[in-house]
């Protein structure tokens, strides 16, 4: 089971970026996926869900209305894009899902950087 996160990077104020997490080992079209981030010195939080219908949730105020999940159940992928960056969306970005099969049932990728700076 591996999810590999990608697109983050360097962005400005008021920029994008989106972030995608290939999944492979496991039947991703049955299992909610979860975008987190990590915010330096500070505990790891929810940004956003994807159910395997299509079902999107958000977590994070002030990511609502900037932030929108969604998911390629073909191309085994799970996308976070994300507009209107400011600093203090500067995190390491990780996809998630929870499954018997995963270390103590939560499976996470390696991370992606975000830094947003002028």
């Amino acid at each position: 089971v591996q999810l590999v996160e990608s697109g983050g990077g360097l962005a400005q104020p008021g920029g994008s970026l989106r972030l995608s997490c290939v999944a492979s080992g496991f039947n991703f079209s049955d299992y909610t996926m979860r975008w987190y981030r990590q915010i330096p010195g500070k505990a790891r939080e929810l940004v956003a869900a994807v159910t395997s219908d299509g079902g999107t949730l958000y977590f994070v105020d002030s990511m609502k209305g900037r932030v929108a999940v969604s998911r390629d159940n073909a191309l085994k992928t799970v996308y976070l894009q994300m507009a209107s960056l400011t600093p203090e969306d500067t995190a390491v970005y990780y996809c998630h899902t929870k499954a018997t099969f995963c270390p103590s049932q939560e499976c996470w990728g390696q991370g992606t950087q975000v830094t947003v700076s002028s």
